[in-house]
């Protein structure tokens, strides 16, 4: 990257500048953005702590020294080290909230968000909802939005990493949360007890050929909550074993398990998974009741 002329100046120029550098260097977009232009304002607007949207107020303010300093050392360590934009800023929307993110965490990106926000319907219907788990938590972006959605609700944040669970117990204080939502360290549903209402997960699931395809921005997440296998599927297959242990009479299990969706339906040819649409994008999310595991796991003893 080059640096800008000495006359930009206001925000509206570093704008324009930073999409322009973005537009020319390979870059993914695919943590928190899709395109060139939603990153580069990203970029600029949260380095200044202003906000993603009714902004234009400050689009002709004039930067000082040390903000434009800012937002052209991290423009050039994102096109120069493809560092996901969400590690440099700290920061990650999901359901539209703000969540603390680091290199401890895979970037929010689950289309779980827009379920979340139908408030799970058609699939839950009427049953009331009192507890509910995040398994594989990551940043604990799924199990505090669904806190906000059931407000009654208890919610169990779980995962193996208690490095991740750093970042999520981080995200329940932010969102204060804490005396409904909790974060467990558990190998799966080593370190859990009783049952819940729904079961949400978004686990590792990228098999060997893709991860080993991924673009470079993708290398700075921990692997941990990538890698699934040879067919991305290791952590997928002990969840359907073991989640109608854990699910309440009409209780949900909803699991992303992106491109591996394939492998998966081909795995299970008599478990009737439901594979879920998504308007706002996203795919390989599927939702199973109890009574449909247990059914399943009673045919196949």
């Amino acid at each position: 990257m080059t640096q800008p002329i000495d006359d930009l100046h206001t925000v509206r120029d570093y704008l324009r500048y930073v999409s322009s550098q973005f537009a020319a260097s390979p870059l993914f977009f695919g943590h928190g953005s899709d395109n060139v232009w939603d990153e580069a304002v990203q970029l600029v607007m949260r380095s200044l702590h202003l906000p993603l949207e009714n902004n234009t107020l400050f689009l002709d303010a004039r930067l000082t020294r040390q903000e434009r300093q800012l937002i052209l050392e991290r423009a050039h360590r994102r096109v120069d080290e493809r560092i996901p934009l969400a590690y440099m800023l700290g920061e990650a929307w999901f359901m539209g909230m703000p969540f603390y993110v680091d290199e401890r965490v895979l970037v929010p990106r689950s289309p779980i968000a827009e379920l979340l926000q139908s408030g799970l319907q058609p699939w839950l219907g009427d049953k009331p909802v009192g507890r509910i788990l995040d398994l594989c938590t990551g940043s604990g972006c799924i199990g505090i939005a669904a806190a906000t959605v059931f407000e009654e609700a208890e919610v169990e944040l779980s995962d193996i990493s208690a490095d991740a669970l750093v970042v999520a117990a981080r995200n329940i204080d932010f969102h204060e949360v804490g005396d409904r939502v909790q974060a467990i360290q558990s190998d799966l549903f080593e370190n859990l007890h009783g049952r819940y209402d729904v079961i949400l997960s978004n686990p590792p699931y990228v098999d060997a050929e893709d991860l080993a395809a991924m673009p470079e921005e993708f290398h700075h997440e921990p692997e941990l909550g990538l890698a699934a296998g040879v067919d991305g599927l290791d952590i997928a297959h002990r969840i359907l074993v073991q989640a109608a242990d854990y699910l309440t009479p009409g209780g949900l299990l909803i699991v992303e398990v992106g491109n591996s969706w394939v492998a998966l339906d081909a795995a299970y040819p008599d478990l009737p998974l439901t594979w879920l649409d998504f308007e706002q994008g996203g795919d390989g999310v599927f939702v199973l009741t109890a009574e449909e595991l247990s059914a399943w796991r009673a045919r196949n003893s």
